[in-house]
């Protein structure tokens, strides 16, 4: 009986009794990993998160991100408290791995149809509309300037974006910070068609963007596009640093990423390295670190609550914000603007510019509009950084 009762005592089916909350956390889990495998949310994010949760949420496993003291060294944290806390404090608590991230994004980024279709841009920056207005709210509710801050950024759609605001403005909400802002992210080919249902008409829907172009031809058109793309990067890099310091560390790794890939083939060693190996290493680590920091009593409070609601109070916003900035713009020009542009105006790239497009040639199959939803979803990357660094720069 007593060899039983040991056998018993080493199982986890005591605790989880005890604590049932931990069995909501599972169940949290295998939602998203649902999410990520069957529905094909977003896979690379929400399968490393929701299995980073599962992990975590198994009694006496030790997995669970906890606070610590910072002055302990790393060794005595891998030593102490295991590998998790080790991967958390070393990579994501000192902001390491989101720049990684951007690196290899802008490695995979082509700025060719923003560059070809530079008026399009202002409605990337319209889009971040969202952002500005649920940091007014949320400090109005409760929420400290930081924390606020730091949830109303879900609303530029860029999970590394989110999360480096969030481990430095209010690093306690990284957790549900994340998870909001990846949730959304894959949810944009439901949020956007539902959006665009109630504010746009199907005269505005059937904006052909390539006979607006044959109509109206634009003055000036892009001669030597290859060298203009190596020129961008360290142009916008010098630019908006100067401007706002603190968004270098996400523009400038973004535009690195970007500048060692257009170079060509003398640095393609490099290119290919930072949208592969570097990558898809760093989106797993950030996924189980992040995912290991939703434990019960971080997560299963009225403020995670707040979070979810107020990011899809953002995320809404700013699309609506860059709908409605075409149609100002619309009133005062006789080349039109397809009023999707506008709601790719986030940073899911190139989700958004998938489902804008999709919708159009639903409407009209001759009117494929990615190019130009390109040039306004690829600015939504460059304004969701910046609007981060103004926003640390003045709450950090």
């Amino acid at each position: 009986m007593d060899f039983i009762q040991k056998i018993i005592d080493m199982t986890s089916f005591n605790e989880l009794m005890l604590e049932p909350s931990y069995i909501l956390m599972i169940a949290i889990s295998v939602f998203l990993l649902y999410l990520g495998i069957a529905k094909k949310y977003e896979p690379l994010l929400l399968v490393p998160i929701g299995f980073g949760i599962l992990i975590s949420n198994i009694p006496g496993s030790n997995l669970g991100v906890i606070k610590l003291d910072e002055s302990l060294g790393l060794i005595e944290i891998a030593q102490e408290y295991g590998i998790i806390n080790f991967l958390y404090y070393s990579l994501i608590k000192t902001g390491f791995l989101p720049p990684l991230i951007f690196m290899g994004v802008g490695a995979l980024t082509d700025f060719g149809p923003m560059l070809k279709n530079l008026r399009l841009v202002f409605f990337g920056a319209a889009a971040q509309i969202g952002i500005f207005t649920v940091l007014i709210i949320a400090s109005l509710i409760g929420f400290t300037n930081q924390e606020a801050a730091s949830l109303a950024i879900i609303g530029g759609a860029d999970g590394p974006t989110a999360i480096y605001t969030s481990i430095v403005l209010a690093p306690h909400l990284l957790g549900p910070i994340a998870i909001a802002a990846y949730s959304y992210m894959a949810l944009v080919p439901v949020i956007i068609p539902f959006i665009v249902r109630f504010t746009m008409t199907k005269n505005e829907l059937l904006i052909n963007m390539k006979e607006q172009d044959e109509k109206f031809p634009p003055s000036n058109e892009i001669k030597n596009l290859s060298r203009i793309k190596i020129i961008f990067p360290i142009v916008m890099t010098i630019i908006v640093s100067l401007i706002v310091p603190s968004s270098t560390p996400l523009i400038g790794f973004l535009m690195f990423g970007n500048l060692i890939k257009e170079i060509g083939s003398s640095t393609g060693r490099l290119s290919k390295a930072a949208s592969d190996n570097i990558l898809n290493t760093s989106t797993i680590f950030l996924g189980l670190s992040i995912g290991a920091t939703m434990t019960p009593g971080s997560f299963l409070n009225t403020q995670t609550l707040g979070i979810i609601i107020g990011g899809l109070f953002a995320f809404v916003i700013s699309i609506i914000g860059g709908i409605l900035a075409v149609k100002i713009f619309n009133l005062t020009t006789k080349k039109k603007i397809n009023p999707l542009i506008g709601a790719t105006g986030l940073s899911a790239v190139p989700m958004a510019s998938r489902v804008a497009n999709e919708i159009a040639i639903k409407h009209d199959p001759k009117n494929h509009i990615m190019h130009y939803a390109m040039a306004s979803n690829i600015s939504g990357v460059i304004g969701s950084a910046v609007a981060a660094g103004v926003l640390i720069s003045f709450l950090s």
